[in-house]
């Protein structure tokens, strides 16, 4: 018996490959949505504690810390969904990379302003590293969902 699955451009991979693909994308998008629900937490019931260790960026705003955490939880429930759900993955993972994104683009655009000014070049490479990562994870999720009979993936 042939062990091997059909990729996107139709080469077979060993079902070993796809398997280890399958850990490490679950793996990376339940990192991600710890991290995401994690820093909204953070955000929502210490943001002056936020403020003042990760984003001392201009004037401190309460208020704005918590809507930004909603968006951070909201991320982070879709990534946790999504790791039962296979149909989600490339969707949520697509909308978290272009969040960073644009997030990474914010930074830059301050990369001077932050009180120490180091944060603001650390925020800046941290964010626009796990961009990377999360298109990356797009990448494999594409890479590992099943096709279904009419060509489409899973």
């Amino acid at each position: 018996m042939n062990a091997t699955t059909e990729t996107r451009r139709g080469a077979p991979r060993s079902r070993a490959a796809v398997e280890l693909d399958s850990r490490l994308l679950v793996a990376g998008i339940a990192t991600f949505a710890a991290v995401e629900l994690g820093v909204a937490i953070f955000m929502a019931f210490a943001p002056h504690l936020f403020y003042t260790s990760i984003g001392p960026f201009g004037m401190r705003n309460d208020h704005y810390l918590r809507d930004v955490a909603s968006f951070s939880a909201a991320l982070g429930v879709g990534a946790a969904i999504s790791i039962r759900r296979p149909a989600w993955r490339i969707p949520v993972l697509a909308i978290t990379a272009l969040q960073f994104a644009l997030h990474s683009v914010n930074h830059l655009l301050d990369i001077g302003r932050a009180d120490p000014g180091w944060i603001g070049y650390l925020d800046f490479f941290l964010l626009a590293a796990a961009t990377l990562q999360l298109v990356w994870l797009m990448r494999l999720a594409a890479r590992t969902s099943p096709i279904t009979s009419e060509g489409e993936r899973r």
